[in-house]
């Protein structure tokens, strides 16, 4: 089978496109024919650094695809099933191939509504914002929620889970993207490179900050008495925790985690018609160095998909 492979640590130049054995589903494992993959940033960590990799490093976590076979014990899934998900994390899943093996509970069904190309690009943002916003955060209705890179991967499913939980959503993004960051149902934007937006926002619930360095200080300042941040960008992000305690505040770091049942609870937002994945390139497995680079320059609108 086709897969993505590096050898040696560096930028987008050292994936490779090879040729592997196909795997076989172990118990309690299913084989998946990957239709597409998603691109993220901690794609381009682990690329550059090896991460939590061992070699070669085969890189991906999301996907959406078609069951190929079970293995032994394996009961969610019969072949021919429509699945989508982000197995393994932080273990190695490498998702940039034409088959993938994952245990089956890391994966759900994908919902009808949406293509192998939009399902994606759901399951490692879509868990992220859902982990961090409703497992931690336990947004509620009426609360003042705010999303740093609202326009992003991870941000845009957030602001969206966010106003399916009822609150008023807050999304930092370029003026150039606000409509978009609108058209997703905030109910204000604030454009953070003519805006301080720790000076203009205060007594807020929840901010999930995806960005990190000094954006989890300030973020702390537009909180209220007893609000948490919620940090995704950095371990080192944890002395936010002692600070915030100091302030009668809460903050916490967060990796995402394979989950079926919160990738079931975004299936279903996305059936009730309250979630959408905006898809801002769609490009071949082969291409995977430039989808990288789009990636990196950070001016994505939505997510970046590999098709297989």
């Amino acid at each position: 089978m086709r897969a993505i492979e590096q050898d040696r640590f560096g930028g987008p130049e050292v994936l490779k496109l090879v040729e592997v054995d196909r795997p076989e589903p172990g118990p309690a494992e299913v084989l998946v024919r990957v239709h597409a993959t998603g691109v993220n940033p901690t794609d381009f960590w682990h690329r550059a650094t090896g991460g939590l990799l061992g070699r070669p490093v085969r890189l991906g976590w999301d996907l959406s695809g078609v069951v190929e076979a079970v293995g032994v014990g394996a009961a969610l899934f019969r072949p021919g099933d429509e699945v989508f998900g982000m197995p393994l994390l932080p273990r190695a899943a490498g998702t940039y191939a034409e088959y993938v093996t994952a245990p089956s509970r890391h994966l759900a069904r994908k919902p009808a509504g949406l293509s192998h190309v939009e399902a994606a690009g759901l399951g490692l943002a879509g868990l992220t914002a859902w982990q961090a916003l409703v497992d931690i955060a336990d947004v509620r209705p009426g609360q003042r929620v705010l999303v740093h890179a609202a326009a992003g991967g991870v941000g845009h499913l957030a602001v969206q889970i966010a106003k399916a939980r009822g609150a008023y959503v807050i999304g930092t993004a370029s003026a150039a993207k606000h409509p978009f960051v609108r058209g997703l149902g905030a109910d204000e934007v604030i454009d953070y490179t003519t805006t301080d937006f720790a000076e203009r926002l205060h007594d807020l619930d929840v901010v999930m900050d995806s960005i990190g360095g000094e954006y989890g200080p300030r973020s702390l300042r537009t909180l209220r008495p007893g609000g948490i941040l919620v940090a995704l960008a950095s371990p080192a992000e944890t002395y936010l925790e002692e600070e915030a305690a100091r302030e009668g505040k809460r903050a916490r770091f967060m990796i995402v985690e394979p989950d079926s049942a919160g990738l079931t609870s975004l299936a279903g937002l996305v059936g009730a018609g309250q979630l959408r994945v905006e898809v801002d390139t769609v490009l071949p497995l082969e291409q995977v160095a430039t989808a990288h680079e789009i990636g990196q320059a950070g001016r994505a609108k939505g997510k970046i998909i590999l098709t297989l």
